[in-house]
């Protein structure tokens, strides 16, 4: 919508200064031309822009000028108050701030998108962690999140996965990234992601530091997602599963069900499913019970077989007697 795309013009320059016709494009998604007959309607409704020539020129408003937030919309003011998240504001030291940021935007809202905007605070609350996720103490993540404002080097104690697990680090902390309840730091060298709540101590450096000009945290956390998601995937079990044992499937094992499986008799469906781990697969089909059948790996097959085996050594005689 025009009026839309004007009000966006106006805010982009406001908020960055000048900008050309091309930067506004994109920014945009429309043609410069676009942007050129955008910017003679908004001349001609009094908007004080002009344009400069040449190499580093581009439009920019008049020194002064604001425009209001009254050209909000009811869905823009409604998701503004949706996106302020109190919890991560909070572990970040900027309940306070948010609170007040709030407060001003509610104030310059018209009264009804006010209204509005007040129906869905009290009507929608985010809560990121998974039901089985406990609390990740960050007790860091202050003084990380300042470290990544002002570009200053940390040192810190490390606790890893794998041996030596406590080690010491030199972080040069490019990005915070909440994902699923906990925070995590992208930090160069490398860049390489840590996870806050695994730093054991802490100290700032006086030396400082820049984030590379080409670096986009975004772009780079969706790279390592996929990575990530790449490596878990080791391997491939062939399975039929029950119609209570398809229901409990979940992610990359829901999604190849739903694009490899094949019916069969009773309700029963086969299908190859993606696997991490020996170890990860034998735990999560003995979790199904009968409501599984694994035809393949071999492996994997008899390693389930042996423990079923055992289970049924264990349970096919009374209990034994207690000692005490």
């Amino acid at each position: 919508m025009k009026s839309s795309r004007l009000l966006s013009i106006l805010l982009l320059l406001q908020t960055r200064g000048r900008m050309t016709a091309a930067e506004l494009a994109a920014e945009l998604e429309v043609s410069p031309r676009t942007v050129y007959r955008d910017v003679e309607s908004l001349h001609a409704a009094g908007v004080p822009l002009y344009g400069d020539a040449g190499h580093r020129g581009g439009y920019r408003l008049l020194a002064g000028y604001r425009t209001r937030l009254t050209g909000m919309n009811a869905g823009e003011a409604e998701a503004l108050f949706l996106a302020g998240a109190p919890g991560p504001a909070a572990e970040l030291g900027l309940g306070p701030a948010l609170a007040a940021a709030q407060l001003k935007l509610r104030a310059a809202l018209p009264p009804e998108l006010r209204e509005q905007a007040d129906r869905m605070r009290t009507r929608f609350h985010l809560d990121a962690p998974g039901w089985y996720a406990a609390d990740a103490e960050a007790p860091f993540l202050p003084q990380v999140a300042d470290a990544v404002w002002h570009g200053r080097v940390l040192q810190v104690r490390y606790r890893r996965w794998k041996e030596p697990t406590d080690v010491d680090r030199r972080l040069e902390p490019y990005g915070l990234v909440l994902k699923a309840g906990r925070w995590y730091t992208v930090a160069g060298p490398g860049p390489r992601t840590y996870r806050v709540d695994q730093i054991l101590r802490l100290s700032v450096a006086e030396e400082r530091f820049e984030v590379p000009a080409d670096f986009d945290l975004a772009d780079h956390w969706r790279r390592y997602q996929e990575d990530f998601h790449a490596r878990l995937h080791a391997g491939d079990a062939e399975v039929r599963l029950s119609p209570r044992g398809a229901a409990r499937l979940t992610g990359a094992a829901a999604r190849a069900m739903e694009a490899t499986g094949v019916a069969e008799p009773g309700g029963w469906r086969r299908a190859t499913l993606p696997t991490e781990s020996l170890d990860q697969a034998h735990a999560f089909f003995l979790s199904l019970g009968a409501d599984a059948e694994v035809l393949a790996p071999p492996e994997l097959r008899s390693l389930l077989a042996a423990t079923a085996r055992t289970l049924a050594d264990a349970y096919g005689s009374p209990p034994a007697e207690s000692t005490r």
